[in-house]
């Protein structure tokens, strides 16, 4: 388009460029009257410092006109930086490119307006007024591209720096002890997110190396995917179509949501999000769909002090030491189903696909092997630990 400029304003006369350098007051008048009353975004009655910002624009397009007319192209670079400088501006201000382009075609009419009115006097012909009206539409076109090339950088800059102010919210809710609520308010509000009544951490992990691309995630998904240990912070975890949001977007990454929480409980809810999610890395928990900690408490609890539950498995179950190894496992895992079915054989028997009869044999060895312990609820609550977290590390090996 730039290189389409110069030829077409060699076709315009002095004597026009001399019109406009007489009625420049008056044009930029008829300019932004126009431009105010035809685009709504502009109109912005009482702010001085926005007038003056839009009658500087039109003022430099008519001047610059004037001047690369008079002196074959002279000033055309300062003219570009002006309505590059326009351009960033308006994306500044958060309006659409189109509100400017509008602007720019009701100046081409009004200039178009006053050609017609100047071609008799100045005695044009009907091919010079053609050949002028598209000096001044080539021109238009080259301040929209420059204004346009300022918009998009603004866009990538501002898109920037509210990514940086996005991850610094980010940094500041998982702050531990807590941020101060009011800084969290306010760095909220410049990145328009509104801070809601719970959250959840979600810690993330790519399933293999190299697998999974940069998810779409909704613009109240606060993300750091690029850290160490890769996390989210979900809004409103238990609202209507929450727990499904992560489903599809994030196939490609192992996910553990934490609990929901108070904003300035977050921590302890990634934390515990990442706890789930070195267990479904050992195999402990079942890693194909998305981890909720709210659905996996009691095996938390269990892992947090692995130590302490070595002690209690070697102690509580003692009794199955001496077993031959398929034994001790067919025990262990009929006591486990009776503790947790409320010592109905018949739910045993149906859970693990056995005879209840079968169920019934088993559990006689195991009044045997364990005597009073079994009538003891404090016994049989740490019993049921132990048992427990015997079943999932045997799972784990398994996996």
């Amino acid at each position: 388009m730039s290189g389409a400029v110069a030829p077409a304003l060699s076709h315009v006369p002095r004597e026009f460029a001399d019109v406009v350098r007489e009625h420049l007051g008056e044009l930029t008048e008829e300019m932004i009257g126009e431009i105010r009353a035809g685009v709504p975004e502009y109109s912005r009655p009482g702010d001085e410092k926005y007038v003056k910002a839009v009658r500087r624009a039109v003022e430099e397009a008519l001047r610059q006109f004037v001047v690369r007319v008079a002196d074959d192209g002279a000033g055309k670079g300062r003219l570009l930086e002006v309505y590059r400088a326009i351009g960033k501006g308006e994306a500044a201000e958060g309006r659409p490119l189109d509100s400017l382009q509008a602007a720019l075609r009701i100046c081409a009419r009004v200039a178009w307006r006053r050609l017609a009115l100047e071609s008799e006097r100045l005695n044009l012909s009907r091919r010079r007024v053609c050949e002028v009206g598209e000096a001044i539409l080539v021109y238009l076109d080259e301040i929209a591209a420059a204004a346009a090339e300022g918009y998009a950088e603004a866009q990538i800059r501002v898109a920037g720096e509210l990514e940086l102010r996005r991850r610094r919210l980010l940094d500041l809710l998982l702050s531990d002890p807590p941020a101060d609520p009011r800084a969290v308010g306010d760095l909220a509000r410049a990145v328009r997110w509104t801070v809601p009544r719970t959250v959840a951490g979600v810690a993330l992990a790519v399933r293999a190396p190299g697998v999974g691309g940069r998810p779409a995630l909704p613009p109240d998904v606060l993300a750091d995917l690029d850290r160490a240990q890769p996390c989210l912070v979900l809004p409103d975890p238990d609202g209507p179509g929450r727990a499904g949001l992560l489903d599809a977007s994030l196939r490609d990454w192992v996910v553990a949501v934490g609990p929901s929480v108070p904003a300035h409980e977050l921590a302890q809810s990634l934390r515990l999000a990442r706890e789930a999610l070195a267990l479904a890395r050992r195999g402990v928990l079942a890693s194909s769909e998305p981890i909720r900690c709210a659905d996996h408490l009691s095996t938390l609890i269990i892992f947090r002090d692995e130590a302490l539950v070595r002690v209690l498995r070697r102690v509580r179950l003692a009794p199955l030491g001496h077993l031959r190894p398929a034994q001790r496992d067919r025990i262990a895992e009929t006591l486990l189903a009776w503790l947790q079915c409320g010592y109905n054989a018949n739910e045993v028997a149906a859970r693990l696909h056995v005879h209840p009869q079968t169920v019934r044999y088993r559990l006689r060895q195991a009044t045997e092997l364990f005597g009073d312990r079994l009538k003891s609820p404090d016994d049989r609550f740490e019993l049921e630990i132990a048992l427990r977290a015997r079943a999932l590390a045997s799972r784990a090996e398994r996996r």
